[in-house]
């Protein structure tokens, strides 16, 4: 676990801002996005794709000038994806940390033909690890549940009814996106 932990900070500046002063929810999405990634890549050694997003809640404001820092890891490991938790805190002048969002997100890990291919074990040293490992377990079920409620089966069908989703016109995507997809999901990375 501790062999692709990452942790990555950002000093806020005004293009990372909205309209009202606050960090954009959509620039720390691509952050997390970004860390996600590089902690997948760490432990597969290949490219990889973000198959979904279990939650996204922000607790916290930021502003300009406060710093984000961004720390994440892997809690589980199937047979091509990886479940990535970032934390995410903002670190204010004096120091402090206060949480912003813990996200999930599952990663694949890809071949050079972006075909999923197996991802190696991953190695659970510490108690606390191994609760993480079983929380996960716990999501994992609950994933699976949901894909079956909703698809009927519990088949995975990645990535292509994720890559029909940039076919769609603006006006039917919300629509399409909820239509197809049961978790959340972030768009594949390129």
């Amino acid at each position: 676990v501790e062999v692709s932990r990452t942790e990555v900070s950002h000093l806020l500046c005004n293009r990372d801002m909205n309209g009202a002063g606050r960090l954009f929810g959509g620039q720390l999405l691509m952050w997390i996005d970004e860390v996600a990634g590089i902690v997948a890549k760490r432990h597969c050694e290949c490219n990889v794709t973000t198959a979904s997003i279990d939650n996204l809640q922000f607790k916290e404001a930021c502003y300009l000038g406060d710093v984000i820092v961004l720390i994440g890891y892997l809690t589980h490991v199937g047979n091509s994806s990886m479940e990535v938790r970032i934390d995410t805190y903002v670190e204010k002048k004096n120091g402090k940390r206060y949480p912003v969002n813990r996200a999930f997100f599952i990663m694949v890990a890809l071949d050079e033909n972006d075909h999923p291919v197996r991802v190696p074990r991953l190695s659970v040293s510490s108690i606390e690890e191994q609760a993480k490992w079983e929380a996960a377990e716990r999501r994992v079920a609950l994933r699976k549940r949901n894909a079956t409620a909703f698809h009927g089966d519990s088949r995975f069908e990645f990535p292509w009814k994720l890559w029909l989703f940039f076919f769609v016109s603006p006006a039917q995507s919300s629509f399409y996106r909820q239509i197809t997809c049961p978790v959340t999901s972030a768009l594949p990375v390129f």
